[in-house]
């Protein structure tokens, strides 16, 4: 394919620099189910931002036949995951298949192209092994996003970072820089090693993202299964560990990527301090910085709502924002059976649903959460969403005792679906957006930011991108953390008085009896988020830290 056929617009001059970003999701389109959260969410604005400044980059993902999972609910009314195929007529195939070794067979790979113009991205590339070709278990490797089963994770990642730089190859692209978003793409370096026989000459064109901010959530494997399972390759196991200067038995996704980048980044100014805490006593690594995360301001911004905030028409905003929550509560009602009033403050908690992230923070004591929920001065109404891992049987447990501990009120809901979707109405539609995590757990986060943007405060533990934005009782309300000497057990404890406080003493009465005051901080929310938190800052910056010129 020439480049004409590939991008379909002129690349700006000042940004000449071809760079392929790996990303193992991307949340481009509602229609277009191949992300689970977070991380699809800031690829996919990051393409958007490219599109729009006409950016040389192109996106290597994956095409996953089943999505991540469909999140239903089963008979009792609980969270079911769905596992549906997905056929997307909008995908170009490019007619390009090509053979990737993994373990003892060579499995045909072949490469869609979503076009820059069907939705306002830059070009992305899809790779899927659902050929006739293939065997079942090959064919399998592109079925299931983060697929439970290691073999089949190993081999996603080998056709994500071997079979994205063989694609380039067949499409005639020599990048200046290949981008890992994340260390899922990580053998993408021992295929570009093959090419040019030096460390240092792999450094030259490669960056790293990283995402994770504590050891045990980093992937690793066994040598010896990676070895015979062709993630190095052309390398032996020892050839590697001689060249990364690694030891042990387990090879580590993010350490590699460190020792194979010329430059990395962490994901806010808080978690580039944790990761260079974190991976600062390794030889061998490079420099890591940070660019905050970000997202797409055309995408997720209601227009309305934005012509409210800038005109500070209180009455306006107010009726628009009714609109959208009406919007919101349609499907609430539709789920749920609840009917939601559009004149009571709304606080929704919503993002991929893990542990660490405390869902369920709000009722760690019961009785304080049964006072506030029946609070006829102040009225609220909660709503919670978001996809746990299928096979996280704690997270899916938190998320299905949420259901059952809020059956009987009237002004609770949890919601199923959380995709992009749902995600807009819930952010369009809410007037408070909770972000409770375990501190220094959340690299960045960016759901917040796009809150913003439509006229919802954030309520937050100081962590993420949140301590680059935040200023208390002004753009925000911040819950103040525990001290880190505590106890998780004591810090859930403490953390929960501090949030039920702040709700009651400041968010509440805020909401409710200073209307022009909660406009103002509406107002400087949106204009502290755009654009220092808007992902058109953040391509730009990747284009002049990371994408320049890096020395060998």
């Amino acid at each position: 394919m020439t480049k004409n056929e590939i991008f379909g617009y002129n690349t700006a001059p000042e940004y000449e620099t071809v760079v392929a970003y790996f990303s193992m999701e991307f949340a481009v389109d509602q229609s277009l189910k191949i992300y689970s959260g977070g991380l699809g969410f800031l690829s996919g604005s990051h393409l958007r931002s490219a599109f729009e400044l006409k950016q040389n980059l192109i996106g290597i993902g994956m095409l996953w036949k089943y999505g991540y999972y469909d999140q239903v609910r089963n008979s009792e009314g609980k969270m079911l995951p769905t596992f549906v195929q997905k056929d997307y007529s909008f995908l170009t195939d490019t007619g390009i298949v090509f053979s990737v070794p993994v373990h003892d067979a060579n499995v045909q790979v072949k490469a869609y192209l979503l076009k820059p113009e069907t939705f306002g991205s830059a070009p992305l590339f899809l790779l899927s092994t659902d050929l006739a070709e293939n065997d079942e278990l090959s064919r399998s490797i592109t079925h299931r996003l983060y697929d439970p089963n290691e073999a089949t994770r190993i081999a996603q990642s080998i056709i994500l970072g071997i079979g994205g730089g063989l694609l380039l190859e067949k499409l005639n692209i020599t990048p200046d820089i290949y981008h890992m978003n994340e260390g899922h793409s990580v053998p993408l370096n021992f295929f570009l090693y093959s090419k040019f026989k030096k460390l240092d000459e792999t450094k030259k064109r490669v960056v790293f993202t990283t995402h994770t901010p504590e050891i045990a959530g980093n992937e690793e494997h066994d040598f010896d299964l990676l070895k015979k399972m062709s993630f190095f390759y052309h390398l032996q196991d020892h050839e590697v560990k001689f060249l990364l200067g690694m030891e042990g038995d387990k090879f580590n996704y993010t350490l590699a990527a460190l020792k194979f980048s010329g430059k990395a980044n962490g994901v806010s100014k808080l978690h580039g301090e944790v990761a260079r805490k974190m991976w600062g006593g390794y030889n061998g690594i490079c420099e890591i910085t940070s660019i905050t995360n970000a997202q797409n301001q055309h995408y997720w911004q209601d227009e309305e709502i934005a012509k409210c905030i800038k005109t500070n028409d209180l009455n306006a905003f107010q009726y628009r924002k009714k609109e959208m929550k009406s919007l919101l509560f349609e499907e609430v009602a539709n789920q749920t059976g609840k009917i939601f009033d559009e004149n009571v403050l709304t606080i929704v908690w919503a993002r991929r649903f893990a542990a660490y992230k405390r869902a369920d923070l709000l009722m760690r004591d019961w009785e304080s959460f049964m006072s506030l929920m029946n609070n006829a001065s102040f009225p609220i109404q909660i709503i919670w969403a978001g996809k746990p891992y299928p096979e996280d049987i704690g997270a899916n447990e938190i998320f299905n005792s949420i259901i059952d501990k809020t059956k009987e009120f009237s002004n609770c809901a949890v919601l199923v679906g959380y995709e992009l979707e749902l995600s807009a109405l819930l952010k369009k539609g809410s007037d408070v957006w909770l972000n409770n995590p375990r501190m220094y757990r959340e690299a960045s986060g960016t759901s917040g930011m796009t809150a913003a943007m439509n006229g919802s405060i954030n309520l937050s533990i100081p962590d993420g991108w949140i301590p680059e934005f935040a200023v208390d009782g002004e753009n925000c309300f911040i819950i103040d953390p525990a001290p880190d000497s505590l106890s998780e057990y004591d810090r859930d404890v403490l953390e929960n008085k501090n949030l039920m406080a702040v709700l009651e003493n400041k968010v509440l009465p805020a909401y409710y009896q200073h209307p022009e005051k909660w406009m103002q901080m509406i107002k400087k929310a949106a204009e502290d988020v755009i654009p220092a938190l808007e992902s058109t800052r953040m391509a730009k910056e990747y284009y002049t830290k990371m994408y320049d010129k890096i020395d060998g």
